[in-house]
């Protein structure tokens, strides 16, 4: 059934879905034009984690939860240095900040980093839509972005829908590169163990990482060097590392042979190995299995996710669009290379809908999450992987510290 297209003036907002849905609202944060793929989160609070979360890199964010912004933002709570998401939407945006952390409020912090955003549409009504026809690309126009600069008179909407099937699909892209640190930086052990020496030290390859994720190790006595996605082999090596860790990020898993080869040369010298999310993807790859692009994906901080391994249910903080085509259920071997990392099986699935959410090899000392066990924002239900990543380099007899 064709939409009528809403009516629409210079100081509305207007998003325009690439399967020709158009909705029109008020302009929120920058005024301007941004594209991308349109997803969905479902967090009722974290809004300031998830708008500097490099793994929304390119996309436009809308918050399922309706009322944003009444806590307005802080220089402690970013996830990296800046805002990634390509736009934001949400129904209702506080008019008001009122929290003792607050130093600004979230429609500043927009503007000031130029984040296109629409707000007062139904955002229900365009979720229900996203999770039955997919995510898809999308582009949302303000101000003189609605206005044809050779005329003078009002875009039209085949105009801006030009312009968003002008954008390139998420599927194919290789982002990890424009995320990723440029030079390597160093977090030092924390909070108990803070300057002492550190019990273990891990080579962190940032593929888009959250500044929680190295914290949570420096917690346990690590010392992180957070290294570009562009290191080589040999440079991992020359940081002597006791376990090499790859993070999250965006972007599509199969477009990231350099990073699975980069990963089958840590996991032949024996590294203890922990993936997050891409991490996991590109383990999952690396292992011989493939991926896939989601539907509509997770992204939220209430995911209902099992650990096979213990039968304890987690709730837990997602960012994907992508998953790990892996059998559930049974332990097989790996298929890259006849099996020559053994066997494996799949750790953790989602309760919603049974995706991968972990791979744990038996005969190798490796392991990864599909989800975010940083809890930035999120529960903290899965800080115990954490705690296993420090046991495989307690444990592993590469390290020499078996038994410390």
């Amino acid at each position: 059934m064709s939409q009528t297209i809403p009516q629409y003036d210079r100081d509305d907002a207007v998003l325009v879905l690439e399967d020709g849905q158009v909705y029109v609202g008020e302009p929120y944060g920058a005024l301007g034009e941004t594209t991308g793929e349109i997803v969905f989160a479902t967090a009722m609070t974290g809004y300031q984690e998830t708008l500097t979360d490099p793994s929304y890199d390119r996309q436009i964010v809308v918050q399922t939860f309706p009322h944003i912004g009444d806590t307005g933002v802080n220089s402690e709570d970013p996830e990296s240095s800046r805002i990634w998401v390509a736009g934001y939407i949400v129904r209702d945006p506080s008019p008001n900040v009122s929290n003792w952390r607050a130093e600004g409020s979230l429609d500043d912090d927009l503007k000031k980093n130029e984040i296109v955003g629409l707000s007062h549409i139904d955002t229900r009504k365009l979720v229900r839509h996203l999770r039955s026809a997919g995510v898809m690309r999308a582009g949302i126009f303000s101000g003189d972005a609605l206005v044809d600069a050779a005329t003078g008179a009002l875009k039209t909407i085949d105009q801006l829908m030009d312009v968003v099937k002008s954008t390139p699909q998420m599927a194919g892209l290789s982002l990890y590169d424009e995320v990723s640190t440029k030079e390597t930086y160093t977090i030092e052990p924390c909070g108990e163990f803070e300057g002492k020496e550190p019990l273990y030290t891990v080579a962190a390859v940032d593929l888009g990482i959250k500044g929680m994720t190295p914290h949570r190790m420096a917690e346990r006595g690590c010392r992180v060097h957070v290294v570009p996605s562009t290191v080589t082999f040999q440079e991992i090596q020359d940081l002597n590392p006791d376990g090499v860790f790859f993070s999250n990020g965006p972007g599509d898993p199969g477009e990231a042979d350099q990073i699975v080869d980069l990963l089958r040369q840590v996991l032949d010298a024996g590294y203890p190995y922990f993936g997050i999310c891409f991490g996991n993807q590109i383990f999952g790859r690396a292992l011989g299995f493939g991926t896939y692009k989601l539907k509509f994906g997770h992204r939220g901080i209430n995911q209902p996710v099992k650990d096979l391994t213990t039968g304890k249910v987690e709730v837990t903080a997602h960012n994907h669009g992508f998953a790990v085509d892996a059998p559930i259920g049974e332990t097989v071997e790996a298929p890259y290379d006849n099996g020559k990392y053994g066997k494996v099986f799949v750790s953790h699935i989602d309760l919603n809908d049974d995706v991968v959410e972990g791979l744990q090899c038996m005969d190798i000392p490796a392991f990864s999450v599909q989800y975010h066990p940083e809890a930035a924002a999120g529960p903290h239900d899965a800080a115990y992987l954490f705690d296993r990543f420090c046991e495989l380099m307690k444990n592993n007899p590469r390290t020499g510290k078996e038994g410390k």
